[in-house]
């Protein structure tokens, strides 16, 4: 049988439509109803057979884990074709032709006709598993018996792992996984690429990702409203081009408010990322008792009293390293300034105090741009939740926090989450465990306010600084340890 469209693996730098379980099978059943019965599995077991061959094509003691429900029945399609193909793989089955959905009864009937191996039991030491145990059907019940003994034996196999739609255990929609869980090396998503395979515990579960559309969405697309995406994942932002004929007031002011005695660095780092983001100018008020009166490493930053500043046509990054004392400033910021990113302290200033939410959520009326970047916990602490919550679903937490504010919101963490009242969100895929040190955030909103600084709308500047903050850490020289103030050299505009 010949595929109607290619497989083709998930490049980072590309924008790709991403949809929920519920808008995936919204596709499915479009696409069920304009092909002949049957057509959708048969087509899936094609493609996983073809990239189980591609993958390994010496293995030889080859295992397919099949579940009960349909992600089996994919299994046992491309245990079909393996078996034409000379690979003799052995099948373990959890389901039952008496009652499984009939399409995988109807795999079933096909692999047995073709002289598939069913066992009880895997094959000793497999070089190549393909886990086809639930895809989809994982929720939040942790496996258990036969399923949970497999997925352990899934893990200790030394060859690769291919998973079909997404690794048993993982949420296709939230990322979170479920333990025992598989970790595969390879996933082959169906139909449509799943928010969940690119945030939280996700880009560590699926391994090279991969997928094949299966032709559903040539017959569905234009007719059903489960076309729709639920999410985007972002896509390399276009260069941002300087006119010769411009100057520094060109691309805006920035005020970094924040370090407070002890924390100067965090203000510093916010505003160095500024400046290599390319904002015109970038002021600094350090808030304490700070004696700075420049920085020699970046002379060209501009250390003024808070006082001194006039917000109202500046884009102000506030929260770094503020500590308390960024409370008594958030007023004036908040109710003046052009634009502002609110990082850290500020965020747990404002959860803390209901006045400064309802200036925050005021900032909309007068179309000013607001974005806010907390972390789990910040977040959690604005929802009033806990950051284990807060995890449990970040495309939900973000909306929430979104809503709630009437700004743009970046869940920072892996597979940041970026919403905006009225936007589908969009999930970052740059960006590795380097990041998880001190000073990154900082780094970031720095970033994010020299955008807005350049007259970038908030939405499009909190995704682009987010992609690029992320890349820059991609293209750190892996032989040497990362520091957040080494970071803004790899910053591109």
């Amino acid at each position: 049988m010949r595929l109607i469209a290619p497989m083709r693996q998930i490049p980072p730098q590309s924008r790709q439509a991403l949809y929920n379980v519920n808008a995936t099978r919204g596709i499915e059943q479009t696409a069920q109803a304009c092909l002949p019965a049957h057509t959708l599995m048969q087509r899936a077991g094609l493609a996983v057979a073809q990239l189980a061959m591609a993958i390994a094509p010496h293995a030889r003691r080859i295992w397919i884990a099949c579940g009960a429900g349909n992600n089996g029945g994919d299994g046992l399609e491309a245990a079909m074709h393996l078996q034409h193909w000379g690979k003799a793989p052995v099948v373990t089955w959890l389901g039952s032709p008496d009652t499984c959905p009939g399409d995988a009864a109807e795999s079933y009937r096909r692999a047995l006709a073709s002289g598939v191996n069913f066992a009880q039991e895997p094959p000793l030491c497999p070089d190549f598993c393909i886990d086809a145990l639930l895809g989809i059907g994982s929720h939040a019940r942790p496996p258990q018996g036969q399923l949970a003994h497999w997925i352990h034996q899934i893990n200790a196999c030394t060859g690769s792992v291919l998973a079909i739609d997404v690794p048993t255990g993982l949420n296709a929609d939230t990322g979170v996984l479920t333990e025992p869980s598989v970790k595969a090396t390879d996933t082959l998503s169906l139909l449509t690429l799943k928010p969940g395979l690119f945030t939280a515990s996700g880009r560590d579960a699926v391994g090279n990702l991969w997928l094949h559309e299966l032709g559903g969405h040539l017959t569905s697309a234009s007719s059903h409203p489960a076309s729709e995406p639920t999410a985007w994942l972002a896509g390399a932002p276009m260069p941002r081009t300087r006119q010769h004929a411009s100057h520094k007031g060109s691309y805006g002011d920035v005020a970094v408010i924040g370090g407070a005695t002890g924390m100067t660095g965090a203000a510093l780092l916010a505003a160095s990322a500024a400046l290599r983001a390319g904002a015109g100018r970038v002021f600094v008020g350090l808030l304490g008792h700070s004696g700075l009166e420049v920085d020699t490493n970046h002379p060209e930053l501009m250390l003024r009293s808070i006082d001194s500043l006039d917000f109202t046509a500046m884009t102000v990054v506030c929260g770094c390293g503020g500590g308390e004392y960024i409370h008594e400033e958030l007023p004036r910021i908040i109710s003046t300034a052009a634009h502002v990113v609110i990082d850290a302290d500020a965020i747990n200033s404002i959860a803390k105090e209901r006045q400064l939410q309802h200036l925050l959520k005021a900032r909309a009326n007068g179309h000013a741009s607001t974005v806010l970047t907390p972390h789990p916990l910040e977040a959690a602490r604005l929802l009033g939740t806990t950051a284990q919550l807060v995890q449990q679903d970040r495309m939900a937490a973000a909306h929430r926090l979104a809503q709630a504010f009437c700004c743009t919101v970046v869940l920072k963490g892996s597979g940041t989450v970026i919403a905006a009242p009225d936007q589908t969100p969009v999930i970052n895929p740059t960006g590795n465990a380097s990041l998880a040190t001190a000073g990154t955030g900082d780094v970031l909103a720095g970033m994010v306010g020299a955008a807005l600084a350049s007259h970038v709308p908030a939405f499009e500047a909190a995704c682009e600084s987010v992609y690029r903050h992320g890349l820059a850490a991609d293209r750190w020289p892996r032989h040497l340890p990362m520091t957040a103030s080494h970071l803004t050299q790899f910053v591109l505009r």
